[in-house]
């Protein structure tokens, strides 16, 4: 299982999609955003799941995800929103 970080433009994008999350089987939790990421309200979704491939990434980006990024010896940018 890896871990991802999801960090979002408002807190009610980041509850949905936690909700989202659980129901596509993933173990999500809210948390406060790590200080190396940006986000516009300080919430972000830690989840877990197998290698993300193009199938499973394209449910999750959600109008409301500012960023998704792997949390493996570092972040690496999966997906970041145009302003």
């Amino acid at each position: 299982m890896k871990q991802y970080v999801a960090t979002f433009f408002s807190h009610f994008g980041a509850l949905r999609f936690q909700r989202l999350c659980t129901k596509l089987g993933y173990e999500a939790q809210l948390a406060p955003v790590p200080r190396s990421l940006s986000s516009s309200c300080g919430t972000c979704v830690l989840f877990k799941t197998a290698e993300l491939d193009e199938g499973k990434l394209q449910p999750l980006l959600t109008p409301e995800l500012e960023q998704l990024v792997l949390d493996e010896n570092g972040y690496k940018l999966l997906y970041e929103a145009e302003e």
